[in-house]
């Protein structure tokens, strides 16, 4: 399989076996597009994003690896509560990020975390058009080859 592929089925991993602050199901996909109304539960999506490769010596080449992990939830209904709401996800976005940060994977231990990007933290259209809390965590991991 390809290395990108082996690296976002070991994020998915890593996450289901560990226990955050709300309980997360990883899943791997290609196309992370769900129903408006099957949102009221968490949904966290992990998408292979792209490879980006370069000399490191004469005889290796360095491939960094980004990966999307996506964090979505429909807000209730009332307003008043989003603020909440929306701490909570913002701190488990933060805690998923945390969780990475120098971080070896289990199955892929010559992958090495390099960054993490959360830019924009989460998505304000989303939030104003569908109630839905958005935020894109792009994690980095370099292999050397």
């Amino acid at each position: 399989m390809a290395t990108l592929i082996d690296i976002a089925d070991a994020v998915v991993a890593e996450m289901n076996d560990h226990t955050f602050s709300q309980p997360v199901t990883a899943q791997r996909l290609y196309r992370p597009v769900f129903d408006l109304a099957d949102m009221k539960a968490l949904h966290v999506s992990v998408v292979p994003k792209g490879v980006e490769m370069q000399g490191a010596s004469r005889t290796v080449v360095q491939h960094d690896y980004q990966i999307d992990v996506g964090v979505q939830k429909k807000l209730p209904t009332s307003p008043s509560g989003d603020n909440a709401e929306i701490d909570a996800l913002m701190a488990l976005v933060e805690e998923i990020a945390d969780f990475f940060r120098q971080r070896r994977l289990q199955a892929m231990p010559n992958a090495v975390w390099v960054q993490t990007q959360n830019l924009p933290i989460y998505s304000p259209e989303h939030l104003e058009q569908l109630r839905q809390f958005t935020s894109v965590l792009t994690l980095t991991f370099r292999v050397l080859r």
